[in-house]
C-alpha cells in the first residue's frame, strides 16, 4: 500500500453494452489516469457499432439510493464527478438534488446522441438539463451540436461558437468547452480546436485524426469529459485539465481499435506504449548482456562493429527504435557496448522499421560480419535467407531501407519475411550480415545458435 490516497471520482451515467462509451469508458479513463472510479448507472442501453436498439432507464429511486451509498461511505466519498447520460426529466431532478445536496463539483457532458446514432435524452429533459444541471456544474463541455441546441444559435464557425459559449455561460454554467472537430474550417485546417470560455475564450487544438468517411469514433465525448473531470479532482486548473484531458482523448483515438464502423477509443493506448518502451530498453539491455556473456560472439562482430535494436510495438519513426549508442566492439577486456537508448542510431532503427512494413512482429535485428559459413549455418537453422545487391542501389536511395525492401521482394520467400538478410559489399562497403528476432533477446538467441554451429 502507497498511503497515497487516490483522489475519488463519480460517474453518472448510462451503461453501454458495447464497450466504447458511456461508464465502461468512463471507469477504463479515471483508471488510466490514476484516480479511483465509482459509478452511478442511470440506464442500460442495448447498442452496438449499429445505433442504439433499446434503453432502459434505471428507476430514480435507485440511482438515489446508489449517490448515497457511495457519498455515506467515508473511506470512498465524492471529489469530483461527472454526469453523462440522463434521459428524462425526472432523473435529471434526482441526479442534480444530490450533486447539490452534498455540494459535489462535476462535469456536465450534456450526452443527448450516441456516437453509433440513436437519441439519449428525451426531448422535454433539455429544458430539465438547462434549468437545473447548468447552473450547479463547474464545467459543462458540450460538442457542436449539442452546444447549438443548448443556446439555441446556429454554430457554423468560430464566431457562432463563441456566441453559443456565451449564451451557455449566461444560464450559470461556470465554465463552457465547446469541444471541436465537427465545423468544415477546423477540418479544412487539419486542427480539432476546443473553445473555452470561463469569462475569458481560449483555444485549445490538437491535430484532427483524419478516418474514412464510414468511420465513427465511439466514446470520445465521454473519455473527454471523464479525463476531465479526473484531472480537475487532481487539482489542476481547468485550462492545464482541458489541455491534459485533450491530449488523452487525441492518444486513445489515434490508437482506437477498428470495430465495424467504429473507431472506439482507446484509454490504455497511453499506458501500453509507456510499458511497451519499458520492456523494449530491457529486452535491448539484456540482448545486450547475453552477447557479452557469449565468449565466441567477438568471432563474428564485423570491422565496422555490430550494433543490435528493437522496435516499439507501434513504432513509426526513428525515435521508436532502442539501440546501442555507438557500436558493439571486441576489447582485450571483452565485448564492450555504449548505453541502451532510444533513437540512438538511425542505421539499426531504419532496417528495422523497413522490415516492420512487410513484417509487425520482427521487431528486432543484429548486424553480424559476412562469411559463407555464417550463411550455411542459418540456413541448417531453418532461417529464410535473402539478399540485395548494393550495386544496384539508387543514388537517391538509403541502403537499408531499400535493401531490406529489396530482400523483401525475393520471389523464392513466397511472401514470408526472411530471418537473415544479406549483402557482399561493394567498393568502400564491407559486406554484413543481418539477422532479425521478434524481439532482441530472440535475435540474440538466433546469433548464439549460429556462433555454436559455426565454431563445431
Amino acid at each position: 500500500m502507497s498511503g497515497i490516497k487516490m483522489k475519488r471520482v463519480m460517474t453518472i451515467g448510462g451503461s453501454d453494452c458495447s464497450g466504447g462509451a458511456g461508464i465502461q469508458a468512463d471507469i477504463k479513463t479515471f483508471s488510466a489516469l490514476g484516480v479511483y472510479g465509482t459509478s452511478v448507472l442511470t440506464a442500460i442501453t442495448a447498442q452496438n457499432s449499429y445505433g442504439v436498439q433499446a434503453t432502459h432507464e434505471v428507476p430514480v429511486e435507485l440511482v438515489e439510493a446508489q449517490m448515497e451509498s457511495i457519498v455515506s461511505d467515508k473511506g470512498l466519498g465524492v471529489d469530483y464527478a461527472k454526469t453523462g447520460m440522463l434521459h428524462s426529466s425526472a432523473m435529471i431532478e434526482v441526479v442534480a438534488k444530490e450533486l447539490k445536496k452534498y455540494k459535489i463539483p462535476f462535469v456536465l457532458d450534456p450526452v443527448m446522441k450516441a456516437g453509433s446514432g440513436g437519441v439519449l435524452l428525451e426531448d422535454n429533459a433539455l429544458n430539465t438539463v438547462i434549468e437545473l444541471l447548468i447552473p450547479i456544474c463547474e464545467v459543462v463541455t458540450p460538442n457542436v451540436p449539442e452546444a447549438s441546441f443548448i443556446s439555441g444559435l446556429e454554430i457554423r464557425n468560430k464566431e457562432d461558437a463563441k456566441e453559443a459559449a456565451l449564451e451557455i455561460h449566461k444560464m450559470g454554467a461556470t465554465a463552457v468547452i465547446i469541444k471541436g472537430g465537427h465545423l468544415e474550417h477546423e477540418i479544412a485546417a487539419g486542427k480539432a480546436t476546443d473553445l473555452i470560455y470561463d469569462g475569458e475564450f481560449e483555444d485549445i487544438s490538437s491535430e484532427y485524426i483524419k478516418r474514412e468517411k464510414e468511420k465513427i469514433v465511439h466514446g470520445a465525448g465521454c473519455s473527454f469529459s471523464a479525463a476531465l473531470a479526473a484531472e480537475l479532482a487532481k487539482g489542476n486548473n481547468l485550462r492545464d485539465a482541458a489541455v491534459s484531458a485533450k491530449k488523452f482523448v487525441h492518444d486513445a483515438i489515434s490508437g482506437g481499435e477498428e470495430v465495424s464502423n467504429l473507431i472506439v477509443v482507446n484509454q490504455a493506448q497511453g499506458l501500453r506504449k509507456d510499458a511497451d518502451r519499458y520492456f523494449v530498453l530491457e529486452n535491448v539491455k539484456e540482448a545486450v548482456r547475453m552477447l557479452k556473456n557469449t565468449s565466441t560472439f567477438k568471432n563474428i562482430i564485423p570491422e565496422v562493429g555490430t550494433n543490435i535494436g528493437m522496435a516499439m510495438e507501434c513504432a513509426e519513426s526513428e525515435f521508436d527504435v532502442a539501440a546501442v549508442d555507438g557500436r558493439i566492439n571486441p576489447t582485450k577486456e571483452g565485448i564492450h557496448a555504449g548505453f541502451v537508448g532510444f533513437d540512438v542510431s538511425s542505421h539499426i532503427a531504419r532496417m528495422i522499421l523497413a522490415m516492420m512494413e512487410h513484417d509487425k512482429e520482427r521487431r528486432s535485428a543484429i548486424n553480424v560480419k559476412y562469411s559463407s559459413g555464417i550463411l550455411e549455418a542459418c540456413k541448417e537453422l531453418g532461417m529464410r535467407v535473402s539478399s540485395f545487391e548494393r550495386g544496384k542501389e539508387p543514388t537517391d536511395a538509403r541502403t537499408m531501407d531499400w535493401g531490406v525492401r529489396e530482400a523483401v521482394r525475393n520471389p523464392s520467400l513466397e511472401g514470408k519475411a526472411p530471418d537473415v538478410i544479406f549483402d557482399l559489399g561493394a567498393v568502400g562497403k564491407e559486406p554484413m550480415v543481418r539477422i532479425f528476432g521478434r524481439t532482441a533477446v530472440d535475435a540474440v538467441g538466433k546469433v548464439k545458435k549460429v556462433v555454436e554451429r559455426v565454431e563445431r
